[in-house]
């Protein structure tokens, strides 16, 4: 009896992390889209660039933990994504880069993703 109250708990919880996910995604997806419409050097640009940033170190915090129990080839798929997506981040905040496009691509196959799985 407690298993299946322990499973259906985790089950919740895990469904509600997806949601949450989606959530951010979509948020950063939308702040990226308005920042590309803005232009790079303006407070909706750094507003997108930190929270996406702080997004992907978020994901990428979770993908390293033991208790994260998505297959490994697929947890270093994301990983190399992540890492791309701050690296990509970086060169915006140092203006090597002046287009969101990319990410919001990215991101949005990440949300896709995401939204398959809820």
């Amino acid at each position: 009896m407690y298993k299946r109250i322990y499973d259906e708990v985790a089950e919740e919880t895990s469904d509600s992390i997806r949601r949450n996910e989606v959530s951010a995604m979509a948020h950063s997806i939308k702040l990226m889209t308005i920042a590309q419409t803005s232009g790079i050097e303006t407070k909706e640009a750094i507003e997108a660039m930190f929270f996406t940033s702080r997004l992907w170190t978020v994901f990428l915090e979770d993908l390293v933990l033991e208790s994260n129990r998505l297959p490994k080839e697929l947890k270093a798929k994301i990983i190399s994504i992540g890492i791309w997506a701050l690296k990509y981040l970086e060169a915006l905040r140092h203006r090597q880069k002046k287009d969101f496009k990319p990410l919001i691509e990215v991101s949005q196959t990440i949300l896709n993703g995401l939204q398959a799985r809820t």
